[in-house]
């Protein structure tokens, strides 16, 4: 099996039951903290690489789910640059194996790209192992798609950009 280096939001619930997936299929885990880790455009860029910049970000974040930040606006070095200013921002879990790098942990992605194996199906709640697991996964685990809003004012212009994003590395 693989050693996996998983950054995680420590006390997620559903990073708890990704690792805890991982785990029964017979990975090594090696945890590290995503929001205190001091990610550059060097370190973060390979988890991100070949997505779109949307899926780049965990949906439930609070400035996603108020409305204060349209990933869906954003182009890569503007997304990078927010990432990077705000890791809370970072979809996760974030794995690394060796060279290779996965973002988010949608079961049938992880499944090819490291095996769960059988022990899969005898995890309570493995059917829907992206998200967290409080109200607002339903956000989450839909990272493709557009919030819903009731708003009737009319979209922020500045709603889509980060406040102060730090230089990136030429």
């Amino acid at each position: 099996m693989s050693h996996i280096v998983f950054y995680e939001k420590p006390g997620c619930g559903g990073n708890a039951r990704q690792k805890a997936a991982l785990r029964a299929a017979g990975h090594t885990l090696e945890v590290r903290d995503l929001l205190h880790t001091a990610w550059t455009p060097d370190t973060l860029l390979p988890f991100l690489q070949g997505q779109p910049v949307p899926s780049w970000f965990n949906r439930a974040a609070p400035r996603i789910r108020q409305g204060l930040l349209d990933p869906d606006t954003l182009s890569a070095d503007q997304a990078l640059a927010c990432l990077l200013a705000e890791p809370l921002l970072i979809r996760r879990p974030l794995m690394q194996c060796g060279t290779r790098h996965h973002l988010g942990f949608v079961t049938e992605a992880v499944h090819a790209w490291v095996g769960l194996g059988p022990s899969l199906a005898t995890l309570p709640g493995s059917t829907g192992l992206e998200g967290c697991a409080h109200a607002h996964a339903h956000a989450h685990a839909h990272a493709h798609t557009h919030p819903h809003t009731a708003s009737t004012t009319p979209p922020d212009p500045e709603a889509g950009r980060c406040a102060s994003p730090p230089p990136l590395a030429a």
